[in-house]
């Protein structure tokens, strides 16, 4: 899938907390301080794994792909359930077995794979997509943390349970944090459906972090910038890329915003293309 270089699209932008964030580096050991921080850097300024972000938006995207194309493992599996993978290991050493051409191999794994795993990878397959961990704006913290009670309910009595008193800590609303990120060799389509997701960033739909029941959590994703370059099947274009981006050159890239409809469009006729043999559920009116 790497072998050639293809395309790229470097995304920038900045992530704001609209709430204030918790994402938990586990519970401290130190006797002084919180009993729940939040993750940081070695500055110690607050942190937001690339993990948790990417793993926030296959969570949406599969979930609307499965509002599409229904429960078919095949076309939307579940990660975290080996049984519901797209391509089980068995399948995978028969696979190997049958091919033993790479690039046929390639093909048949890459057609027995599901849609999200497709973009953001799987156990058998590299990802696309590369997110950088979200650091927060150096010229804006001045270590404003925020410290916040929490209690656990005891369900017999729904009163708080005794010895379960318990502090964390939290990110406050209105802090920016940098966005950076990559993807490489996408399809039309894998770059549509990834627009799809950063769009629900862009609208805060998307929360980050634990306490979401108590409204933590919710972030606006600003893109500032989409870089795109294709090579179009075409060498001197590569070599020309190349030498522009050692030449510090931005024109090597052409902004991708104005491609976004395109790729939106490619996603949809791809999905088009995965329901046309299903039959339309019926619907009836009193």
């Amino acid at each position: 899938m790497f072998d050639v270089f293809k395309n790229r699209l470097e995304i920038t932008g900045t992530l704001t907390t609209i709430t204030a964030l918790r994402i938990s580096a586990g519970r401290s050991t130190e006797p002084i301080g919180t009993d729940l921080p939040v993750i940081k850097d070695a500055f110690g300024r607050p942190l937001i794994p690339g993990s948790s972000f990417k793993g926030a938006l296959r969570s949406r995207l599969e979930s609307f792909l499965r509002g599409v194309l229904g429960d078919d493992r095949k076309l939307v599996a579940n990660p975290a359930i080996e049984e519901e993978w797209s391509i089980k290991k068995d399948e995978i050493k028969k696979f190997k077995q049958d091919y033993a051409d790479d690039q046929e191999l390639t093909r048949v794994i890459l057609e027995h794979t599901d849609l999200p795993s497709h973009l953001f990878g799987s156990p058998w397959l590299a990802s696309k997509f590369q997110v950088r961990d979200l650091t927060v704006l150096p010229d804006t913290w001045f270590g404003q943390y925020q410290e916040r009670d929490g209690v656990a309910i005891d369900r017999d009595t729904e009163t708080a349970a005794d010895g379960k008193l318990y502090d964390f800590q939290v990110v406050p609303a209105g802090t920016p944090f940098e966005f950076k990120a990559v993807i490489e060799n996408a399809e039309q389509w894998e770059l549509g459906l990834l627009m799809i997701g950063l769009h629900q960033f862009e609208t805060e739909q998307i929360p980050l972090g634990g306490g979401r029941s108590r409204g933590l959590g919710v972030v606006r994703l600003d893109i500032n910038q989409l870089r795109w370059f294709d090579v179009e099947d075409n060498p001197h274009r590569l070599i020309d890329y190349l030498k522009k981006l050692v030449d510090g050159d931005s024109t090597a890239y052409v902004n991708g915003e104005n491609l976004k409809p395109h790729w939106t469009a490619a996603l949809i006729a791809h999905l088009r293309g995965k329901v046309s043999d299903r039959p339309l559920a019926s619907t009836s009116t009193n």
